[in-house]
């Protein structure tokens, strides 16, 4: 089974991996999107981080059937093209949260203190203390927070500590569950914007983020309040940020930024970056020792279960269940040949088998198998499944 890293991990990852009986580990962190197709041509299970995986190298990796994104997002692995070879693609959600939100509250200080500045006059030989003892400070203020999956939630604990209270929106969150949090339940994500003093973004990258927050949502917000993006930059609309920032009337921490270089060294010019009201980082939220440690113990754990045949953990492009369910329940005897004969009937009948789970009993005489099927069957499969030798008894599923 060949293990094809794309990416830089945690040394203790990859000690783990190459542990695995039966394993070979290729360790290439240099590959990029456009020489990645041809490295997969024989690869078994593919680990990136931030290196893209397209649609080439899906079609080019004939052996390729499990991809892991050391991370959380994965946005930058096109997940359709691996439903469509039966890829699995999972990822390593969490791991990465404490990381995260531990820059975001460096963001948070650093640009109330002015520090940034602070250290570049210091370094230019100049004392200013009159200038830079005019911070706000951020006992009792109000914390936004758009998005409280993991990470808006290791925020809140961590803001907690200086005696901030928070307002959230988030698509999950509920009236009861906001004030199990002790926090206050915005219905929309402007009221977060008119309402609090920092506001931190921490939302996947989908259809409906992208872009999402915007001209209106900066208009709403507190002169002088602070905004923080160390999620996915396209979830900003870098324009209307950029608007708000000539205006003088926020002041803003990024670590994410719209069309980030691949590399993890380059070139990298962007508008945001000349303003004096913001302080930029080098998409670095998630690059802590403990944070890639922890995120390397995941991979190595969805490694060990597909290699064992147990279920995948963290899979994000399995089928979700339908509301409605239609198959049969078969008791069986565990022997060769009942499973082939069950089968062929369903073959038979044009009956589309889309999920099944076989269960053995103590003592491996009997077995149950739970069948899906992507259409309710004719009325007589289920008679023909009865004859079938060896099995015991067929229920259906309705």
């Amino acid at each position: 089974m060949k293990i094809l890293l794309a990416d830089r991990l945690h040394p203790s990852c990859i000690s783990a991996l190459e542990k695995l009986p039966g394993t070979e580990v290729i360790n290439r962190p240099e590959l990029s999107a456009e020489t990645l197709p041809e490295a997969v041509k024989d690869i078994d299970i593919l680990v990136v981080r931030s290196t893209r995986v397209t649609a080439e190298t899906i079609a080019a990796a004939r052996a390729l059937s499990l991809i892991i994104r050391a991370g959380a997002g994965t946005n930058t692995i096109d997940v359709k093209a691996a439903s469509a070879r039966g890829i699995y693609v999972t990822n390593c959600p969490g791991k990465n949260s404490a990381a995260v939100a531990e820059l975001t509250i460096g963001l948070m200080l650093a640009l109330d203190r002015h520090i940034v500045e602070n250290v570049q006059d210091l370094r230019a030989g100049k004392w200013n203390k009159k200038k830079y003892s005019k911070a706000s400070g951020i006992k009792g203020r109000k914390l936004g927070i758009i998005g409280l999956g993991q990470i808006g939630l290791c925020v809140l604990e961590r803001c907690r500590a200086f005696g901030m209270s928070a307002i959230a929106w988030s698509r999950s969150l509920t009236p009861e569950r906001a004030a199990e949090l002790g926090i206050e339940y915005a219905s929309d994500p402007l009221i977060v914007a008119e309402k609090a003093d920092v506001v931190t973004v921490h939302l996947a990258l989908s259809q409906q983020t992208r872009s999402m927050i915007g001209a209106e949502f900066f208009s709403r917000m507190k002169p002088g309040a602070i905004f923080i993006n160390t999620s996915r930059g396209e979830v900003v609309d870098e324009a209307a940020l950029a608007e708000a920032l000539r205006s003088g009337k926020i002041l803003a921490g990024l670590d994410v930024f719209n069309n980030e270089p691949a590399a993890s060294e380059a070139e990298f010019k962007t508008e945001l970056a000349t303003f004096s009201n913001l302080y930029g980082t080098h998409h670095i939220g998630a690059s802590t020792d403990q944070a890639e440690a922890e995120t390397g113990q995941e991979v190595v754990r969805i490694v060990q279960s597909f290699l064992t045949g147990d279920e995948i953990p963290n899979c994000v492009n399995l089928r979700k269940p339908p509301s409605t369910r239609t198959g049969f329940v078969i008791r069986h005897e565990d022997r060769v040949g009942v499973l082939a004969s069950v089968f062929a009937v369903l073959k038979e009948h044009g009956c589309n088998v889309q999920e099944m789970q076989n269960q053995i009993f103590e003592g491996c005489q009997a077995a149950s198998a739970k069948i899906l099927l992507a259409e309710p069957p004719p009325a007589e499969v289920k008679t023909k499944l009865e004859t079938c030798d060896g099995v015991l008894y067929v229920s259906s599923i309705t």
